[in-house]
């Protein structure tokens, strides 16, 4: 018999609304990794942000409930606080999206047992966050109707995904029809150092951003191009702790970074690198990885506050799905989401449709 203090794990696998085809390919299901913990009368919630194929990091799914499951799992019995948590688990080396699983775990707990909103209990907020698109590849009439939808639906910022050697179709016939628009580009390390040229040809397309034109793990690459552009650099993929945020604005690599907890162990050192952007006057927003709507509060509670001063990835719910594993939705109102006021990150999970999308369900007793 289980207790009332377990963790339970879901794999879903959630049909996306519409394909979403980057550098890396095309996606069609968000494969998701879910947890919840149960712990003294308290359902705590977070989103492990890897999925099937090791292509955005090395990290998928397998290698998330693997690091979970055997190790991480062990640093949690006593539901520490989630710097205690980060603290613990310094010794096993990378797979920043298994630690921030549970470290998020950690904080919608912790928020939920001071009964206070997440966007409340992580920092100063400006009680909303600024929304901005991220459009896939696809024929770029499509993309032009997509872009008018965006705008017409109020979003802030419209990002588009280029590949190697379709950039300038893309963007030249995006601008040609949207001359004034905020754009940025986001190539996902689809380029080399050797690709120069190319970059430099993009400077005429007035983008507010080229976003990590260069391989996933460079910053060096990326100070060289910053000098050959006129074209401000976001980073996103080799930011994966406060140090290489560090690194980078001092060589001189990122003008913008963009925030992924996931991707850097959690909101813990998402906080850390937030004000070290604010340090040196850079910019900084708030990424997605597709994520559920449990994924997307604790993304949308980052995006509110005060220290963001970019549009970021934060699309309502309905941009990716048809139905969510949350029932109660974020809803756009000119160009912002408001995050949940009640306590943790607020969503109302919906279980019965969570466990029809679950591909397995684990249930851990780790209090016996």
């Amino acid at each position: 018999m289980f207790s009332n203090k377990s963790l339970t794990i879901y794999k879903i696998r959630l049909p996306l609304k519409i394909p979403f085809t980057t550098s890396f390919g095309t996606q069609h299901y968000r494969n998701a990794i879910i947890l919840h913990l149960m712990y003294n009368g308290i359902d705590a919630y977070s989103e492990c942000v890897t999925d099937e194929g090791p292509y955005y990091s090395y990290e998928d799914n397998e290698t998330a409930l693997h690091i979970i499951k055997t190790y991480l799992i062990n640093y949690i019995k006593d539901v520490p606080e989630p710097s205690k948590f980060l603290e613990r688990s310094e010794k096993i080396k990378g797979h920043n999206m298994a630690k921030a699983a549970i470290e998020m775990l950690l904080w919608d707990y912790y928020s939920k047992v001071k009964k206070i909103p997440l966007y409340k209990y992580i920092g100063e907020s400006k009680g909303y966050a600024l929304i901005g698109i991220s459009i896939g590849i696809d024929d770029v009439k499509k993309m032009i109707n997509f872009i008018h939808e965006s705008i017409k639906s109020g979003y802030r910022r419209i990002k588009v995904k280029i590949d190697k050697g379709k950039e300038i179709k893309i963007l030249s016939e995006i601008r040609e029809y949207f001359p004034d628009i905020p754009l940025s580009a986001d190539a996902n390390g689809c380029y080399t150092i050797k690709d120069i040229e190319i970059l430099k040809a993009l400077d005429k397309y007035n983008l507010l951003y080229i976003e990590q034109p260069l391989q996933h793990d460079d910053i060096i690459h990326h100070a060289k191009l910053r000098k050959e552009i006129s074209t401000p650099i976001c980073l996103d993929e080799p930011i994966t702790s406060y140090e290489k945020a560090l690194k980078a604005f001092e060589i001189g690599a990122a003008d913008i970074i963009n925030i992924k907890p996931g991707r850097l162990g959690g909101v813990y050192n998402s906080l850390k690198v937030i004000e070290l952007a604010k340090e040196f006057k850079k910019g900084v927003w708030i990424g997605g990885m597709l994520e559920t709507g449990i994924g997307r509060a604790f993304n949308i509670a980052l995006a509110s506050l005060n220290s963001i001063n970019m549009p970021g990835d934060t699309s309502p719910n309905e941009r990716y799905f048809n139905k969510d594993i949350v029932l109660n939705l974020f809803k756009m109102n000119n160009g912002t989401i408001i995050p949940y006021d009640s306590p943790g990150i607020g969503v109302n999970v919906d279980f019965e449709f969570m466990k029809n999308v679950s591909t397995r369900i684990e249930k851990l007793d780790l209090w016996v």
